[in-house]
């Protein structure tokens, strides 16, 4: 009897998750594109950030991948941090729909293994004979509901046994009595299995085989604290997929982690006194009996949630403090936003541009050091520096954003002839730090398949790494005094650097085709080492526009010294 229990169980659950992953794929496929611009547009409002989050998760059935979406949202900078927390508070309720369709199972005796079947062949068929992405993810979405629906007949079948187990009955009872206990168990079951649907239909499967005995107002109040873990448990997916994302990021994630602990302990006193259970009954429209005990389960899922966010909706901002008061913001964070670009100085030309300037230097500063970061990661395997190349490269966007947006708007003012000549010149020079950016998150790419593929350069090639990486960072310096300090000297010795990079990007080239010729290094090597030469030439490129419009007087007019190039893309 145990062998079979636990052979439908890992089975029935596989095909569960299985299926649940089937038809969640299928759904953000058929809906994904328009979700997310819906998430966009809806979310400046706590409430329509609520409804949004339901209404995802309840179309693509899964709370952990709306979380995850919305972690990259404030990645990528698309929504604040209030924003994002206003939207998983309704993808907790969205996320109860899945006990909703369980409780299908036991409603009037319906066997809905029983249509599960044409639901797996005939989305079978779509899948292999559909001609658009559309149709074959349509019958990615009825296989998953099918093989979900089997997944739970194969664990009705695997916990049928309970039903007469008394001991076992016993011990999940004495364990449900112990809400604390109970709330952990339901925790953990839900950390193993990533899944709160999945656990939660676990605990509603038990509780109608009566797992937790056949005396159902007890079981539903042994069943309701494991649900209260569970939704515990599933904010594990959001902190993981925050581990590499920005600490704004990993701030949602924690968000969702606290408004989830905090609901479940405040809640627990009306779970212990067993009042909770009373209001699920009242509000239940069905007396409670074996065939509703799955639906009294998936109400008290739902009841938390709501009540739950609810209460939390006019105390977000309350939240928002818990969470940076858990992830402070630290020194190096404050510095990634452009801090000093006041609007109400866009009045006064000159000095907003003379603002926008210091902010294009520390764009500056910025895309130097993820340069140096990227050559120096590829030259000694450094995971550490080479990670931090991304970071900066967001940081670089960023700045490129607010720039460009402010100098867009000081664009429409009454500007004076010399304001007018220099502002397209630093739109330019925004857009060549960018470019440099992208060059450094190159160079980092390479490193990473060098490291992956455990190449080794020679000593000469690591030499010339070295002389690469002196020049540009001297190349930068140059050019960063020139455009703080409008210093045209020194803006054209900067010109000598990127002269000095062309010749070594031709000499370094000859040198490794040499090395690969005397059989020192591989063909690999040799494409990651030039790779590597071309993009440090590309950076000196860019860093040439700055140095010229800074020669120029920062305008596009030739003089007999220098003529401005076209930027290079």
């Amino acid at each position: 009897m145990v062998k079979d229990m636990i052979f439908g169980v890992v089975g029935g659950l596989g095909l569960f998750l299985y299926g649940m992953g089937l038809l969640s794929d299928g759904l953000k496929k058929v809906a994904g594109k328009k979700l997310k611009k819906l998430l966009e547009i809806l979310t400046k409002r706590c409430i329509f950030g609520v409804l949004v989050g339901a209404l995802i998760t309840c179309l693509i059935q899964s709370s952990s991948a709306t979380t995850v979406m919305i972690v990259g949202f404030v990645n990528a900078g698309l929504l604040t941090l209030q924003q994002a927390l206003s939207v998983v508070l309704g993808a907790n309720i969205g996320t109860t729909i899945t006990a909703w369709i369980v409780s299908a199972f036991g409603l009037g005796g319906l066997k809905i293994t029983m249509y599960s079947m044409p639901l797996i062949g005939l989305g079978f068929l779509l899948q292999i004979i559909g001609k658009t992405e559309r149709n074959r993810s349509i019958g990615s979405i009825m296989l998953g509901f099918g093989l979900l629906f089997i997944g739970i007949g194969f664990m009705e079948d695997a916990f049928g046994p309970l039903r007469t187990n008394e001991q076992v009955q016993r011990i999940l009872i004495a364990l449900g009595d112990n809400p604390i206990l109970a709330v952990l168990a339901g925790t953990a079951i839900t950390i193993l299995i990533q899944s709160s649907s999945a656990s939660i239909m676990i605990v509603q499967v038990l509780a109608f085989q009566g797992a937790f005995g056949t005396d159902w107002d007890i079981a539903l109040r042994v069943a309701i604290p494991f649900i209260l873990g569970d939704n515990i448990g599933t904010t594990i997916t959001a902190q993981l997929a925050a581990l590499r994302a920005n600490r704004n990021s990993k701030r949602v994630a924690m968000g969702h982690t606290v408004f989830n602990i905090l609901g479940v302990l405040y809640i627990l006193p009306l779970v212990w006194k067993g009042w909770f259970a009373d209001w699920v009954e009242w509000v239940s429209p069905f007396t409670l009996s074996q065939e509703t005990i799955m639906l009294h389960i998936a109400i008290s899922h739902s009841l938390f949630n709501i009540v739950n966010t609810i209460i939390f909706m006019p105390g977000l901002k309350w939240l928002e403090k818990i969470v940076l008061w858990v992830i402070p913001v630290n020194a190096q964070e404050a510095l990634k936003k452009p801090v000093v670009l006041e609007h109400h100085l866009l009045d006064t030309p000159v000095i907003a541009l003379e603002q926008a300037k210091r902010e294009i230097a520390r764009m500056a500063v910025t895309a130097a050091q993820s340069v140096n970061d990227a050559i120096e990661g590829l030259a000694n395997d450094d995971m550490v520096k080479l990670n931090r190349v991304q970071e900066a490269e967001d940081m670089t966007d960023d700045f490129q954003k607010e720039i460009t947006d402010y100098l867009v708007e000081l664009s429409r003012r009454q500007l004076s002839d010399e304001v007018a000549t220099e502002l397209p010149v630093f739109l330019h020079s925004v857009n060549d730090l960018e470019r440099i950016g992208d060059h450094a998150v190159n160079i980092a790419e390479i490193a990473r398949r060098k490291i992956e593929h455990k190449i080794i350069f020679t000593d000469s090639a690591q030499q010339e790494i070295g002389q690469l990486q002196a020049e540009i960072s001297q190349m930068f310096n140059k050019v960063l005094t020139s455009l703080e300090n409008n210093d045209a000297d020194m803006a054209k010795s900067a010109l000598e650097n990127e002269n000095r990079l062309n010749h070594m990007q031709v000499d370094f080239r000859r040198n490794h085709v040499q090395r690969m010729g005397e059989g020192l290094c591989t063909a690999e090597s040799g494409l990651i080492f030039i790779d590597l030469v071309d993009n440090a030439e590309k950076i000196g490129d860019h860093l040439t526009n700055i140095a010229q419009s800074v020669m120029g007087g920062l305008q596009w007019d030739s003089t007999e010294e220098i003529k401005y190039t076209k930027p290079v893309a």
